[in-house]
This record gives C-alpha cells, structure tokens and sequence, in this order.
C-alpha cells in the first residue's frame, strides 16, 4: 500500500507541473525525468541557502521519482536497455542520499547530468518507435 500511495504522490507532484491528464505513456516518463531535475536544482539551492529541511524535501522528491522510474521498468521488453536503466536508477538514488548526507552539491551536479542524458535520449525516440508501445504506464 505504502508503494502505491507514494506513486499516486509522485504523479501528483508531476501533475502541477505538467498535466498528466491527457499524456501518453512517453510524456509521462519525460515529465517524470524533468520533474526529478527541477527537485534535484531546488536541493541545490536549498543547499547553497542552508535550508536543511527544503534540502531533505527537494532530495525525497527527487528519490521518489527515480524510484517509480525504475519501478515502472518493462523488464521483460526492455531487455538490456531494462537492466542498465534499473542499475542507473538504483546508483542515482543512492548517491542522492550521499549528497543529502554529506551536503554535496557536486553529487546532485552529477545526478542531475545522469537524469539529462537519460532523458535526452528519451526524447530522441523517433515518433514511430513510441506508437509500437501500448498505453501501459510502463517503459523500457
């Protein structure tokens, strides 16, 4: 129960910033990976501000996110594009809690970039490529 009530919270989150409403299934990943980029800046300017507790909010979001992505993982389809996705996933998310803990703002540099490569490419899917994918919440 916990794991659904928090992918209904990380939906919402994404919602107030982009309409989920009416996405496809890519769209919604592609908001997912913004949306975990905008968390990890507000983490590093609530560093730089020394707001602990905006810093700790801004990281979880951020965990959260990543963790659905990895959740939502096709395992079966993806194949080894799957595997290293989750293994990405799972170092990202650590090393997010490394950067909370230690107040490092070079491991959310180095977070954020992870995310931006990812999604660059998640948006480099050729249109034809995202039409032969059902309307299942789920990707590679």
């Amino acid at each position: 129960m916990f794991q659904n009530n928090q992918s209904i919270d990380v939906y919402q989150d994404v919602n107030r910033y982009g309409g989920v409403e009416d996405a496809s299934p890519h769209k919604l990943v592609e908001l997912l990976y913004s949306t975990a980029i905008e968390r990890i800046q507000q983490a590093t300017g609530a560093m730089e501000r020394g707001d602990v507790a905006a810093k700790g909010l801004a990281i979880g979001k951020a965990i959260s996110i990543v963790e659905e992505l990895r959740r939502t993982l096709d395992m079966e389809r993806g194949g080894e594009i799957s595997e290293t996705l989750h293994s990405l996933y799972e170092y990202v998310k650590e090393r997010l809690v490394q950067a909370n803990l230690k107040n490092d703002q070079e491991i959310l540099q180095e977070c954020k970039s992870l995310i931006e490569t990812v999604l660059d490419g998640w948006q480099g899917i050729p249109q034809d490529v995202r039409d032969q994918f059902s309307p299942a919440a789920s990707h590679v």
